[in-house]
């Protein structure tokens, strides 16, 4: 089973969803290879954001990118087959700022917290400074190619 569902749940920027769901979908399937997957990708405000950060992980306000492995940890959700099954929550106003932070297009911060989530779904963590090293020259990694292979620029509808 392949599903993927990508919704724009926010009004602060135009997104070109399908690009961005083409881009999503070859990363899962081409570059890591992914035979089966349910995946959910949300694209949403910053007050959003902040609902589902209270909410579930009890901390204030918005943050960038928040993923749920529905593989660990949820009893029942998932079949066996599936190699990756979740959920990903970006914030569309944490990637214009982090963009702006670091001279980035905010369009390519998107496609950086879809891989983020991604790779938390594939099992990589970023608690430590070891780990989020690793995860991190992954990031690069899938970013570049993605890059390499996509207009990213233009998500921005």
């Amino acid at each position: 089973m392949k599903e993927l569902c990508l919704r724009n749940r926010q009004r602060d920027r135009r997104i070109n969803t399908e690009l961005l769901r083409r881009i999503v979908q070859s990363l899962l399937e081409e570059e890591l290879g992914l035979a089966s997957y349910e995946l959910a990708v949300h694209l949403v405000a910053a007050s959003k954001m902040a609902e589902v950060n209270e909410h579930f992980l009890q901390h204030s306000g918005s943050t960038d990118v928040i993923t749920f492995d529905y593989r660990d940890g949820y009893a029942g959700a998932v079949t066996e087959q599936v190699e990756l099954a979740g959920e990903i929550y970006i914030s569309l106003a944490d990637a214009v700022h982090q963009a702006k932070e670091f001279s980035k297009k905010w369009q390519e911060e998107v496609v950086r917290y879809a891989i983020h989530g991604v790779l938390h779904l594939r099992g990589y963590d970023d608690l430590t400074p070891a780990k989020r090293r690793v995860m991190k020259r992954e990031e690069n990694r899938l970013m570049r190619r993605m890059a390499r292979r996509f207009p990213v620029a233009r998500i921005g509808g």
